[in-house]
């Protein structure tokens, strides 16, 4: 289908969205939670299906890395939301003086926003078109999905999916290019979210303030690791190295960097060559290595390594390591210090390539990771709480990890997001649920009020404003 008449297709769904909303503004908790299980019922079935659309997408994709990821993660997410939608559903009561109010009763009714977008990038073209679909539904909303145009393989099967399982005008997945993307983001839909570069970012925060539409943007960035003195062992570097191989590094929490205290730096190297020699040996040779998703990719990769290659000591783990053009996997490498000013250190890698950076002061690396833009997330590998605290008391990420990488990503029960360039808004469980819900403040009057005080003349209120304004202030 050409773009045209997949736009003329999206403003149809859409309508057809919009009034299925308006006729449905408050569905209950017993409707909310079928659509969570039918969509369950969907992923299941499809299992096998998702496996070969990612494969052939990325030209090489491990089976286990999609049922974990892709499959369990939704299903994990979506049983959650089951679990405690009714908890989420009910009103927060909110403190009312009872001197103005009387007994009346204050809450926040956290109410469906109605129509909802989510952009989904490629490199988790399941997860985020299907988790996030998990808590728009908890909320009460309707779908609409957009996938990449990078993963056609996974766009094509998340519309014939969403297609047999869901009608129209509650779910609906648009497949299309470039012209496609433009007209979703322009459309004047009730909340959009998106994930991705932080560039496409800001043209789509600003296609959506032509409709004043709220956006949550999840946007990525140089994810730091700080490795403190005494905490390169083996286990922890295995932690770093298993987290950076997951999707080949195409992850937006994944380690971009790695900060490593000077005299440890030839023991991480060692750590990370034994890791890769003994739990994943021949790595790009295998299939549990996953292919770059694109030529245009591999080659800006390529050419970060070939930036660095005189100017910085580049680490591989397999003898002949080589990049295979047909499937598009990538070795593993690890750049030692490289310069500031190269693109292993200005850009987000997004791939199997870590900068190794030696330091002499933990006070040093604060200030290096400040002075950039805020990280989606930050790691800190320490036993010392108060290395530990100041590393994250004086940096601002979207989450973070103590011993640890990623976790918090994929944890049903914690918001995710990120701050600044690398994005704004949360979703994932309760966090989600509230992102896409409208929190509507309500009162109802019950016995007497002193609402008058508001009404003219103003000399009913004036003692009070006089008491008031000449009350000592009380700690």
């Amino acid at each position: 289908m050409s773009d045209h008449l997949a736009i003329v297709e999206l403003n149809a769904a859409f309508a057809s969205q919009k009034t299925a909303f308006a006729a449905d503004r408050a569905p209950s908790a017993a409707t909310r939670k079928a659509r969570i299980e039918t969509m369950m019922d969907m992923v299941r079935a499809y299992r096998h299906s998702i496996h070969d659309a990612l494969a052939a997408d990325f030209g090489s994709h491990p089976k286990g890395a999609s049922d974990l990821i892709e499959m369990l993660g939704i299903l994990g997410r979506a049983q959650y939301a089951l679990d405690h939608l009714e908890e989420w559903m009910r009103p927060q009561p909110r403190h009312a003086d009872p001197a103005l109010m009387g007994r009346s009763e204050v809450y926040i009714q956290p109410q469906p926003k109605g129509v909802i977008g989510n952009i989904v990038p490629w490199n988790f073209p399941f997860d985020i078109a299907l988790g996030p679909m998990v808590d728009m539904f908890a909320a009460g909303n309707r779908v609409m999905i957009k996938p990449s145009d990078y993963t056609p393989a996974c766009a094509e099967l998340l519309k014939i999916m969403i297609g047999e399982y869901f009608p129209a005008d509650l779910a609906y997945v648009a497949v299309g290019g470039l012209d496609l993307a433009r007209a979703f983001s322009k459309l004047p839909l009730d909340h959009l979210l998106y994930t991705g570069s932080p560039n496409v970012g800001r043209e789509i925060m600003a296609a959506a303030a032509s409709n004043l539409t709220p956006v949550t943007l999840e946007l990525g960035g140089k994810c730091p690791t700080v490795m403190t003195s005494g905490s390169v062992t083996r286990e922890n570097v295995d932690t770093v190295i298993g987290t950076k191989i997951i999707k080949n590094g195409q992850m937006c929490i994944s380690v971009d960097h790695v900060y490593v205290p000077r005299e440890d730096v030839a023991a991480f190297t060692d750590h990370a060559r034994a890791f890769m020699a003994e739990v994943v040996p021949d790595y790009a040779k295998t299939s549990e290595c996953t292919g770059i998703i694109s030529d245009r990719h591999l080659a800006r990769l390529s050419g970060m390594l070939d930036e660095v290659a005189n100017l910085a000591s580049v680490v591989t783990f397999e003898e002949n390591a080589a990049t295979d053009p047909e499937t598009r996997r990538m070795p593993m490498h690890l750049v030692i210090d490289p310069p500031a000013d190269t693109a292993v250190m200005t850009e987000e890698i997004f791939g199997p390539i870590m900068p190794v950076i030696p330091y002499d002061s933990l006070a040093d690396v604060i200030d290096r990771i400040n002075a950039g833009e805020r990280p989606l997330a930050v790691y800190v590998f320490s036993e010392n709480e108060n290395q530990i605290a100041q590393v994250l008391d004086e940096t601002t990420t979207g989450g973070a990890a103590v011993n640890l990488c990623a976790i918090q990503g994929g944890l049903p029960s914690l918001g995710f997001g990120g701050t600044g360039s690398s994005g704004m808004g949360r979703h994932h469980g309760e966090d989600g649920f509230r992102e896409f819900s409208n929190p509507r403040g309500v009162v109802v009057k019950k016995g007497d009020v002193n609402v008058d005080l508001f009404w003219s003349p103003y000399d009913k209120a004036a003692r009070l404003v006089e008491e008031t304004m000449s009350a000592p202030v009380l700690g």
